[in-house]
């Protein structure tokens, strides 16, 4: 249990956002940084619990931060930061669209935002095991590699039906427009 008390202590006294945030409120307020986080946290998983817009704050969770991080990774020279948070993306997506459908029956359960937000970190978390590489390599990827021939083959005739589907108007809208040129002109 030290172990990860020391840990939390390094993370905490860190330069970075969360680190220099914490120093300043600590600087401001007398109260030790411990206290100050674990009192945030407390709130606000109080705050998702109970709160109005429980719903807003965790897909922020979800989304600003990793959003943030995309773009330095982009930015960055490394691949293996690419990958990390793409693998994010996909599972974000996934759950996203299962989210859409059972959401309905999901947000009446009183924990049902911690549960997400916890979900959403565990995804995010600089470990070996988050989750979106557990979900990713054990779920996602099997289910990709049997289907993606299929899944190909059908989005590619869908394109090209789209293709003449959108080809059929344009010429219809032409003739359209000839028609209705021709008509004016003849009503001079």
């Amino acid at each position: 249990m030290g172990s990860m008390q020391q840990r939390l202590q390094r993370f905490l006294h860190s330069p970075g956002p969360i680190g220099d945030l914490l120093g300043q409120l600590e600087a401001r307020t007398g109260v030790q940084r411990l206290y100050l986080a674990t009192g945030s946290v407390a709130f606000l998983g109080l705050y998702l619990m109970f709160g109005y817009g429980a719903s807003l704050i965790c897909n922020i969770i979800g989304f600003v931060y990793p959003a943030y991080v995309s773009i330095k990774a982009i930015e960055s020279s490394s691949k293996e930061d690419d990958t990390l948070w793409l693998t994010y993306w996909v599972v974000y997506g996934v759950f996203s669209v299962a989210e859409f459908f059972s959401d309905l029956f999901l947000y009446w359960f009183p924990f049902y935002y911690v549960g997400k937000c916890l979900f959403l970190v565990w995804c995010m978390a600089p470990v070996p095991w988050n989750g979106s590489h557990v979900i990713y390599h054990s779920f996602i990827r099997p289910c990709f590699l049997k289907h993606h021939q299929t899944v190909d083959y059908m989005m590619g005739d869908i394109g090209a039906k789209a293709l003449d589907a959108a080809s059929a108007v344009t010429r219809e809208g032409a003739r359209a427009t000839l028609t209705l040129a021709e008509l004016v002109e003849k009503a001079k």
